[in-house]
């Protein structure tokens, strides 16, 4: 050939812009980034919210979210309550049941629709979450056994079929009267749950690989709890499901970008008319206009007492209804003038719940002398979430000042143990179902709880 050769002869000679270069993992991680877009999940939990209608029709049954992911997959006025299963409490070797979270307010639902379906879904690979799969049905099992148990037939815990190894079953099953006893000793009203409920309870599972049983229905002789997985499995990487995300609503927080399942079903084709790139904004946007005033919180009565609250903190509560209030939150120095209120200053989250510890002394003298001198004035309490120190602070004070009718008494010496607290964090806990103090809470309180105190 004459002339210079167009094609390079050497390695030195060929040209790798450093620029335009990515490794097959920079490029892997950038398509599956592509495939986990937010407009993929929205319409993900779109189609796995159809298949949860599908069972509900199936079933003739009401929908229920577990929370926080299940309500991704209910429009809200399709919902009829809520739960709070954690698949922590079925992990292997830690299978539970919460005395945090009781879920008694499923009952009264159940037994009005004759059973429930129970929403929730997992990330790729399962077939269920843990919280459907052991969770539930433990807790299924104790309720059965301490609420009917007479009924033996519905005492030995409802597995889904040849999904766990014998072992795993048999371990789990050793742990329930263990379970019964704790629930017991709680001393709640069983003889009212047992009427809230009506009937055991028989549970069946539904995802999209099999409904199983296939023919069970409501029945006459028990409450039907179905398990609903709302997202197909899906073995493979996300980029094979052509934008199909397994578990979309799960660790919202993650991706949300602050997006709310209430924002999403009410402007659910806007969000599907805006490009990718956009739709951070047009959240912000939406959840701000849907933002409700602080006002609207209503208040808890914790029964079984006549005259203690608990709420969220309202910005306009200088003029509530209560007689006392305690917020463990605002700022102390802006209660100092009245009698009447008691600012505690917490920190948020967990720097709060360690803070509390060093107040509760405050609270014992303020509760002391404002309802020892008439037993009768209503108190509220209140924190930021309504549901972490405030019902640490509502425990410190039922645990010290009310009898087991939850009438007001001078403190006395009274013998505090962790099973005394146990017992009042569940009349919290069955008032209010979304409480749930954290750990740093509950420390708090149990150590000041559990020194000799002093009036």
């Amino acid at each position: 050939m004459g002339g210079s050769d167009p094609f390079p002869v050497t390695v030195s000679s060929l040209h790798f812009p450093s620029a335009e270069l990515q490794s097959v993992s920079q490029t892997l991680s950038s398509l599956r980034r592509s495939a986990l877009s937010l407009t993929n999940r929205l319409r993900s939990i779109e189609t796995d919210a159809t298949f949860a209608q599908e069972v509900a029709d199936h079933y003739d049954l009401p929908l229920v979210a577990n929370e926080r992911c299940g309500s991704w997959y209910i429009p809200p006025d399709a919902k009829s309550g809520s739960t709070y299963f954690k698949s922590t409490d079925g992990h292997t070797g830690q299978w539970d049941f919460s005395f945090r979270r009781l879920n008694l307010q499923i009952l009264p639902v159940a037994r009005a629709h004759g059973g429930c379906i129970i929403v929730d879904s997992t990330r790729r690979g399962k077939l269920m979450p843990d919280a459907l799969s052991k969770t539930v049905p433990i807790w299924c099992a104790v309720i059965n056994r301490a609420l009917f148990p007479s009924d033996s037939a519905y005492h030995p815990v409802q597995f889904p079929p040849n999904f766990l190894g014998a072992s795993e079953e048999s371990q789990i099953e050793r742990r329930i009267d263990g379970f019964v006893k704790s629930l017991t000793d709680l001393k709640l009203d069983l003889i009212h749950l047992r009427q809230q409920l009506g009937k055991p309870i028989r549970v069946a599972w539904a995802n999209r690989s099999y409904f199983y049983p296939t023919d069970l229905h409501k029945g006459t002789e028990y409450n039907l709890f179905v398990l609903c997985s709302a997202s197909k499995r899906v073995q493979g990487a996300e980029i094979s499901e052509g934008g199909y995300i397994q578990g979309a609503g799960d660790d919202s927080e993650s991706w949300a970008h602050g997006l709310t399942p209430p924002v999403f079903w009410a402007n659910k084709s806007t969000f599907f008319q805006t490009d990718e790139e956009d739709l951070p904004r047009l959240i912000e946007k939406l959840v701000d206009e849907n933002r409700k005033p602080d006002s609207t919180q209503n208040a808890t009565l914790v029964a079984p007492t006549q005259n203690l609250y608990i709420s969220q903190t309202d910005s306009c509560m200088s003029e509530v209804p209560y007689d006392l209030v305690i917020d463990c939150n605002a700022n102390q120095e802006s209660s100092e003038d009245s009698s009447k209120r008691l600012n505690l200053g917490c920190g948020s989250s967990k720097l709060g719940g360690r803070d509390l510890r060093n107040h509760l002394d405050k609270v014992r003298a303020f509760v002391n002398s404002q309802l020892r001198a008439d037993p009768s004035r209503s108190l509220l309490v209140t924190c930021e979430s309504g549901k972490d120190l405030s019902a640490g602070v509502l425990l410190t004070i039922l645990c010290l000042f009310y009898d087991d009718s939850g009438a007001f008494s001078s403190p006395t010496e009274r013998n505090i143990t962790k099973q005394f607290i146990r017992q009042r964090l569940a009349w919290i806990v069955s008032s209010k179902y979304d409480v749930n103090p954290s750990r740093t809470t509950l420390q708090s309180v149990n150590a000041f709880l559990m020194q000799r105190p002093e009036y």
